[in-house]
């Protein structure tokens, strides 16, 4: 195939994003059989199908996932250009999506980013939560400029990206209660209930590798992808959780526990990842900028 037909393309995407023709047909005001005979003409001049149809539904497979992503930038770029031209807006034209994975802690995230959004006031900011695999695959066909995480690119890592470390913080441990005049960190953390991060977290295996030298074992009740969650379940006294030491005041405030020691030998690192394009290089820089010197106050 030489040459996309994006009236078919659009067929497709609303067929991918309703999950159904009916609903795709009923948005465009054509019958049904009109959408799957434009469904079936993109998919013959592809060369192959982006759909699994199972007991008469429509999944999309791996090619049609693909699709789908690039689908979508493309009209919502077009959404923005028709928006922009009749308007004659041209105040908040740009825009920057940043992706930020689920170990990131939000606080720290709000303050390494809102004093480049407060001075690019004329861009509009898109903040995306995801894994690290799942943004980095939108950093790979450019939709995400920029992302937040815990971890950074591992060598060999067939990316086209740039990795930039931004600081680190070492943990403390938070419990609902204080400790007792006869208990001591981190001895106290024997046999007690430990909430864990996941295994998408960037902390984990340092976590669980300090706690085996330590001599430590704890009684793991659940384990979490999502730091905010399990600060909150922390904060309901289901058991003790780590934090990163920088923010540790506002773990205490926010959540009404208690920080009962702090592991300077464990730490956790903040890393920024952007696209080969300089494109966005100002405000991707502002930001590199701003959170390592947070890290170095």
């Amino acid at each position: 195939m030489h040459h996309l037909n994006y009236h078919h393309l659009y067929y497709f995407y609303l067929v991918a994003r309703e999950g159904s023709i009916a609903k795709a047909a009923k948005l465009l005001h054509v019958t049904p059989q009109t959408v799957s005979g434009q469904l079936s003409t993109f998919e013959n001049q592809l060369g192959y199908s982006l759909f699994d149809r199972i007991n008469k539904r429509l999944y999309l497979n791996a090619k049609g996932k693909l699709s789908y992503q690039y689908a979508s930038e493309i009209f919502h770029k077009g959404n923005q250009l028709a928006e922009i031209l009749n308007t004659n807006d041209e105040v908040n034209t740009k825009e920057f999506v940043i992706g930020i994975t689920n170990g990131v802690p939000k606080v720290l995230f709000f303050d390494f980013v809102h004093h480049t959004m407060r001075q690019f006031a004329n861009v509009k900011y898109v903040i995306k939560e995801d894994s690290f695999d799942g943004l980095l695959k939108e950093l790979a066909i450019n939709a995400v400029d920029f992302i937040m995480a815990d971890r950074g690119i591992a060598p060999g890592t067939q990316v086209n990206a740039n990795s930039y470390f931004l600081g680190e913080s070492s943990l403390s441990f938070f419990a609902k209660q204080p400790l007792g005049n006869d208990q001591r960190f981190p001895e106290c953390l024997n046999h007690m209930p430990l909430l864990m991060q996941g295994n998408t977290s960037g902390i984990r295996h340092a976590l669980t590798s300090w706690l085996e030298a330590e001599q430590l074992y704890p009684k793991i009740v659940a384990e979490f992808d999502d730091s905010a969650l399990l600060k909150l379940f922390g904060s309901e006294n289901f058991g003790v959780f780590c934090a990163p030491s920088a923010i540790a005041d506002h773990v205490e405030a926010q959540y009404n526990v208690h920080c009962i020691g702090k592991a300077d030998s464990l730490s956790e690192r903040y890393y920024a990842i952007t696209g080969k394009s300089r494109a966005e290089y100002t405000l991707s820089e502002h930001i590199v900028e701003t959170a390592r010197g947070l890290f170095t106050r």
